[in-house]
């Protein structure tokens, strides 16, 4: 596959500035530190490493469940295909080789608009078979609907642009589904799927200009484990493992999108008969895969009361227990500036961190809203550089949320900012009867940017927690949260006499939840989780 190998060769070299992960090497390269034989992809992976058209990192590492972004995946696919570059709007790095994508009608303006913003996000699946397909197999594709359409699973989640050309992948083979029947369309692509996409096309569509030199590549499907694309939120640890963040996403232990959808308890010093194991059971029954506890530093919080940690450690445990998530919460409020209480927070997390290092269900959320005169850089993030470092003290790499000013709202000023550390989010907090559009577009901007958000705080009342219950605006975040893959948790798990609270007065789930005892809030939270 002489020809094929030289096409391959050519675009990596071209690209390779920027896509090391398929850069050109030497056929000496003969394996990574993170390429097992156990691995799906290891037959590809290697084949095309002793062929010389792949290496991996300077760190020996392939990285094969990282995300491709759409501008590296397409400007490798115009490079193989010989296509030159054309002017463009933006000055992105891919931005001549991505606009003649677009002028070829590859993809459609809005799906990779050629200013730029999408180029540096992952490529969905879908998108991602439907360039591969237009620029291998062009227009006039034959396929019979029912036979290819009764092949995807999760067909209904697939939009109705994408049919023909997902379609005749099925037909033609290049797609297979996962080993649960599905495509996953909204998911992501991984480095090791489109190598092994690329590969097969290639395979397919060129083999007229095949090498004697070498044997065909043995046709491996890059879906034969649980594509990259938000897992159902029934998921707790005992499927997605321990989490990890790529990108923008929150990702369970085998790099696959995670969305956790769940609960945020009240303050623990007035509620702590929600922390029980039959009260956690029946928000996990009800489709909840993580539970948020807040243990207020102040207000009789631990500061004033040490002892308000025992009702917290007893409510992770039991979470853990109940397959859950757990987000172990220093809920600083009414002092806004969390450098007040630095000290406390460093004997908090060094004892939690010691104590949950090696379990794989427990979040830290260092600070849960900045709030007065405090300062993203003056103040927060220097504390949360302080805590992070006593956290991987104990735990190398568990999930940590950051708070940013003005009652978690500013991420602007994070996303301008960022902490230089691995496996953190910052946490953005709402309430649909104040917060609007604004921070909406706030957010979207910042994940734009590649900061990874998660919505560790959310109501459907105004921010004080009263004021009624704001269906339409509701809807509207609910909407947003899950285009956007956000994870949440929904305040708040109690039974007080306020219109955020998710259950009725005087409810006792300790027996499971049933309609009658959730509020207006708790339907539509809890709906939202089946």
């Amino acid at each position: 596959m002489r020809g094929i190998k030289r096409l391959i060769k050519t675009a990596l070299v071209a690209a390779g500035c920027v896509l090391v992960f398929l850069s050109c090497a030497g056929a000496e390269e003969k394996g990574f530190s993170d390429v097992k034989g156990s691995d799906w992809y290891y037959d590809t992976v290697m084949e095309m490493s002793d062929k010389g058209v792949l290496s991996g990192y300077s760190d020996g590492s392939f990285r094969p469940d990282a995300n491709i972004t759409a501008a590296e995946y397409i400007s490798v696919l115009c490079r193989l295909k010989g296509l030159s570059p054309t002017q463009a709007q933006s000055g992105h790095w891919a931005a001549p080789l991505l606009q003649t994508a677009l002028d070829k009608g590859w993809y459609d303006y809005d799906e990779n608009p050629p200013t730029g913003e999408k180029f540096d996000l992952p490529i969905e699946r879908q998108l991602a078979v439907k360039i591969l397909i237009k620029a291998f197999a062009g227009d006039g594709l034959s396929y019979d609907y029912n036979t290819e359409s009764a092949k995807i699973k999760d067909f209904d989640m697939l939009s109705g642009r994408y049919y023909d050309t997902v379609l005749f992948a099925y037909k033609d083979g290049l797609v297979e589904g996962d080993s649960d029947g599905r495509f996953r369309p909204a998911g992501y692509l991984t480095r090791a799927e489109a190598c092994t996409l690329i590969k097969k096309a290639c395979d397919k569509y060129n083999s007229d200009t095949g090498d004697t030199e070498t044997a065909p590549m043995t046709p491996v499907t890059p879906y034969d484990k649980p594509a990259q694309t938000p897992a159902p939120i029934s998921g707790g640890i005992s499927r997605n493992g321990a989490l990890k963040v790529i990108g923008t996403s929150l990702c369970g232990e085998d790099g696959t999108p995670v969305v956790l959808k769940g609960i945020s308890t009240h303050g623990l010093q007035w509620f702590p008969n929600f922390t029980s194991k039959e009260y956690i059971k029946a928000a996990a029954d009800r489709g909840a895969n993580v539970i948020r506890f807040a243990m207020y530093t102040e207000e009789g919080g631990y500061i004033q009361s040490p002892s308000v940690k025992n009702t917290l450690v007893s409510g992770v445990d039991n979470a853990l227990a109940c397959d859950m998530y757990a987000i172990i919460d220093w809920h600083i409020l009414s002092d806004g500036n969390p450098m007040t209480h630095i000290n406390e927070a460093k004997d908090f997390f060094a004892e939690m961190a010691e104590k949950y290092k090696d379990a794989k269900g427990v979040i830290y959320e260092i600070c849960n809203e900045p709030n007065g005169s405090v300062s993203w850089s003056e103040d927060i993030k220097p504390y949360a550089e302080e805590i992070i470092s006593v956290i991987r003290a104990y735990d190398g790499d568990g999930v940590i949320l950051v708070g940013s000013p003005t009652w978690s709202q500013d991420i602007d000023k994070a996303a301008a900012d960022r902490i230089a550390a691995e496996n953190i989010m910052y946490t953005c907090h709402f309430y649909a009867g104040t917060h609007t559009d604004w921070l909406r577009d706030r957010i979207k901007t910042a994940v734009g940017s590649g900061l990874p958000v998660f919505i560790s705080e959310w109501g459907v009342s105004d921010a004080s927690g009263s004021g009624g219950v704001f269906e339409e605006e509701t809807k509207k975040w609910l909407d947003f949260m899950n285009e956007n893959g956000l994870s949440r948790c929904s305040w708040s798990y109690c039974d007080k006499n306020e219109s955020s609270a998710l259950l009725m007065s005087g409810s006792d789930p300790s027996d499971g939840l049933s309609d009658s005892e959730l509020s207006a809030a708790g339907k539509i939270v809890f709906d939202d989780m089946q």
